[in-house]
């Protein structure tokens, strides 16, 4: 049964393979966003994202003030020299409830959020900072990670990947993994192991290659 209100709790449950099951590619980002330190914690939590404009970070530092607590903040970088962010804005971004950074692009300082648990994913580290002159946009639809992300969006990211879950279809995406993800979880590995097998026995059929004996 799907919750009435389905908060970010709802989704923690959920891993992005699960999610990525009942969702088409253009909801997963690509792999070249990555954990920046291990373990690193599953975050989920309605997207914030803003934009940054190449060698610029004001809008990161701006959106630490700005979005509510629980949020993700999703960043579109405007290229991968400059960094967006450190470990004191790591820090305050945790000291105000922020869930974590999703970033198309690079960070520094990763001893410090390392050291305090801030999850931050990204394409990677740079010790150069970024200026702070704008433009850049605050709390709009942004691309990250090869994919279109909307204020509200439901991010869940781990070691496996980032999804974004589409604002409008939380129920929907929701209900569908959860019952997948159950009926995986109560398959004994011997039912799957037959279903499987006779399953691409049946393909390969339908592919002209020979019956296994």
């Amino acid at each position: 049964m799907t919750p009435t209100l389905l908060t970010a709790a709802d989704f923690h449950t959920l891993s992005p393979c699960a999610l990525a099951d009942v969702l088409s590619q253009e909801h997963v980002m690509d792999f070249g966003l990555r954990p920046l330190w291990a373990p690193m914690p599953r975050v989920a939590g309605p997207a914030y994202p803003v934009q940054c404009a190449p060698g610029d970070n004001l809008m990161l530092h701006a959106a630490i003030h700005r979005a509510p607590p629980g949020a993700v903040i999703v960043v579109e970088a405007g290229d991968t020299t400059f960094a967006v962010a450190g470990g004191n804005v790591c820090a305050v971004a945790q000291r105000r409830g922020i869930a974590g950074f999703v970033v198309d692009g690079v960070i520094r300082d990763l001893a410090e959020m390392r050291a305090i648990g801030f999850p931050v994913f990204a394409r990677g580290l740079s010790p150069i900072p970024g200026r702070k002159a704008g433009p850049g946009l605050l709390n709009a639809p942004v691309r990250c990670g090869g994919i279109p992300v909307n204020p509200g969006d439901m991010i869940v990211a781990d070691e496996e990947g980032i999804v974004a879950v589409p604002g409008e279809r939380l129920s929907e995406v929701w209900a569908a993994a959860r019952k997948k993800a159950d009926r995986d979880a109560a398959t004994p590995l011997d039912v799957w192991e037959a279903e499987h097998r006779a399953r691409i026995e049946q393909l390969l059929q339908a592919a002209g290659e020979p019956v296994a004996p």
